[in-house]
């Protein structure tokens, strides 16, 4: 099992610990009610995790990229350069998926 935290997963435990509240809430458990907001602040928690790992990865794959576009566009090897074009374009679209941090 990974340890990385993952968008799907926070999302999952955000929505059931609101709704785990709601039921604490609506029944007036209040042991639902305190696990219900925790089980949601861990899942935004990992959410958000997620989310820095991910703009990371991009800048990774954006810095990356440039250097190979450059090196290939330098030497003249086409293919190099149209690789580093495609890993910068797609680092850049992993950082605007992950902006919002």
């Amino acid at each position: 099992m990974s340890s990385d935290p993952s968008k799907t997963s926070g999302q999952f435990h955000s929505t059931k610990g609101n709704v785990v509240e709601a039921i604490g809430n609506l029944t007036g458990a209040t042991s639902w009610q305190q696990s219900g907001k925790e089980e949601h602040a861990k899942g935004e928690a990992e959410y958000k995790a997620a989310q820095v790992q991910g703009y990371a990865e991009g800048t990774a794959d954006r810095i990356t990229g440039k250097k190979d576009a450059v090196v290939g566009a330098v030497t003249g090897d086409k293919s190099q350069q149209a690789e580093g074009n495609a890993r910068h374009d797609k680092g850049e679209a992993q950082q605007e998926l992950n902006s919002s941090v």
